[in-house]
C-alpha cells in the first residue's frame, strides 16, 4: 500500500527536535519558524512536556468520556485562568476543525437558524461544516458546498450588516488573525463593531483563535487586542505542543444537553496531561511577554528592510510580503541556510515559531534573510 498523494513534500525528514530546532537523519540542524503549522508552543521535546506525557502513559493513557476524568476539570479550570474566560464553559475534541465544527453546530441548535457568515479568504478547517466556511473553492467538494454560508469582506461592517439583515444567520465566524491567507488582520475597531451587530441582531459570534490563540499574539487570544468578549472561541494547534487536541470555550449563555455534542478521543488523558503541560510552561515561562516582545523585535526589524512589501502580525504570527516568489524564497532558506519558515500565496513568507524563540534565535533568521534579499 501507498500513501494517499495529496501532500508537496520537502525532501527533508526532521528526526528529532530540541527547543526551536529539529535535525535530520544525518543531524543537519534547522531553526524552526514554523512549527508545523504553529502546532509547536513550547518548542520540541521540553523536558516537562515529555516528563507529563511519559507519566500519564505509563498510568493510563485512555478510557472514554463515559467516565470521569479529573485532568479535564484541571485543565478547565486552568484554561480558564490564564485566558480570562474563567465564567465559559469548555468542550473538548481532537482538532482545530473538529473544534469549528462543534462551534457552529452549538451556534444552531442556540438559534434555531442555520446560515453562518464567514469571511473573505478565511480558513476554517477540512472537514465538512468547517470547508464550507473556508474560502477555497479548490478544496470544497460538492458535498460540502452549501447555501448556509456566506462570505462578507473582512473590515466591512456596513458588508456584514448587510448579510445579516435576512435573519437566517445564527453565527458569524471570524479568525483572530487570518493566517493561511497570509496574516491578514481584523481591524480592532471593526471587530467591536462586529461585536455590536451580532448582539444587537441575537447572532452568536465564533472566534476562529486555533491558529492565532495560545500566546502566539502576544496575548493568549488575539481578539483580545479589540476587548471584546466573543460568545465562542475555538482553539488547537499550539493548545498541546503537538499532541492533537482542539477546545470550544462556550459563554455561559449556552445551555447543555447531555449528547448534543460528543467525540471519542476528545479530552483523553494523554491529551489533558500534554495541555497542563503546556500551561504550566506557558506560565512559569513567560512566553506569551516573550512572544510579544520578541515578536515586536521581528516586525521592527523586518520592517527597516526597504526590499518587502509590508510586514503583518502581531507577536509570533507575522506574514513577510516580498517581492517574487515565495515558495522560492522558501526553499533557499530552507536547503542553503537550514531554516524552516512558511508560506501563504504566492508572495508571502509565515513566520509561526515556538513562543520561546530568542531573539538570537531571531537575528540568525534577520540575518541570512537579508542576504537573500540583497541578491536579488
Amino acid at each position: 500500500m501507498n500513501l494517499f498523494d495529496v501532500y508537496s513534500l520537502y525532501d527533508i525528514e526532521p528526526v528529532r527536535g530540541e527547543g526551536s530546532y529539529v535535525y535530520d537523519s544525518d543531524g543537519t540542524r534547522y531553526l524552526d519558524l514554523y512549527g508545523g503549522h504553529a502546532v509547536i508552543s513550547v518548542g520540541h521535546a521540553h523536558p516537562r512536556y515529555v516528563k507529563a506525557i511519559a507519566d500519564q502513559v505509563a498510568r493510563l493513557g485512555f478510557y472514554s468520556n463515559s467516565v470521569q476524568n479529573s485532568l479535564q476539570t484541571r485543565f478547565a479550570r486552568r484554561l480558564g485562568k490564564i485566558s480570562g474566560y474563567d465564567d465559559y464553559s469548555l468542550f473538548l475534541c481532537n482538532s482545530g476543525a473538529e473544534a469549528n465544527e462543534n462551534a457552529i453546530k452549538l451556534a444552531s441548535f442556540h438559534t434555531g437558524k442555520s446560515k453562518v457568515l464567514a469571511f473573505d479568504k478565511a480558513f476554517h478547517g477540512r472537514t465538512s461544516g468547517a470547508v464550507a466556511a473556508t474560502d477555497n473553492p479548490a478544496i470544497v467538494s460538492p458535498f460540502n458546498r452549501t447555501l448556509n454560508v456566506e462570505f462578507a469582506r473582512l473590515n466591512d461592517i456596513a458588508d456584514v450588516e448587510r448579510h445579516l439583515a435576512s435573519g437566517e444567520f445564527c453565527a458569524v465566524i471570524v479568525e483572530g488573525i487570518q493566517g493561511v491567507a497570509g496574516i491578514r488582520m481584523p481591524e480592532d475597531d471593526f471587530l467591536r463593531q462586529l461585536r455590536d451587530l451580532t448582539e444587537r441582531l441575537g447572532v452568536v459570534l465564533i472566534a476562529d483563535e486555533i491558529q492565532s490563540g495560545y500566546g502566539r499574539s502576544g496575548k493568549f487570544f488575539a481578539h483580545q487586542y479589540s476587548g471584546i468578549r466573543p460568545d465562542i472561541i475555538t482553539c488547537a494547534k499550539g493548545i498541546a505542543n503537538g499532541f492533537p487536541m482542539g477546545a470550544v470555550l462556550i459563554s455561559p449563555e449556552f445551555e447543555a444537553r447531555k449528547g448534543m455534542l460528543g467525540t471519542t478521543f476528545g479530552g483523553n488523558h494523554l491529551a489533558c496531561a500534554a495541555a497542563l503541560s503546556v500551561l504550566d510552561i506557558i506560565e512559569d515561562e513567560n512566553l506569551i511577554d516573550n512572544a510579544a516582545s520578541v515578536g515586536q523585535y521581528f516586525i521592527d526589524r523586518l520592517k527597516k528592510m526597504p526590499q518587502l512589501k509590508d510586514v503583518r502580525g502581531r507577536g509570533l504570527m507575522i506574514g513577510v510580503e516580498i517581492e517574487g516568489s515565495a515558495s522560492e524564497m522558501r526553499k533557499r532558506l530552507l536547503f542553503d541556510h537550514h531554516i524552516f519558515t512558511g508560506g501563504a500565496g504566492a508572495t508571502t513568507v509565515r513566520l509561526l515559531p515556538a513562543l520561546n524563540l530568542s531573539k538570537e534565535q531571531a537575528d540568525i533568521f534577520l540575518k541570512e534573510f537579508q542576504n537573500l534579499l540583497n541578491e536579488k
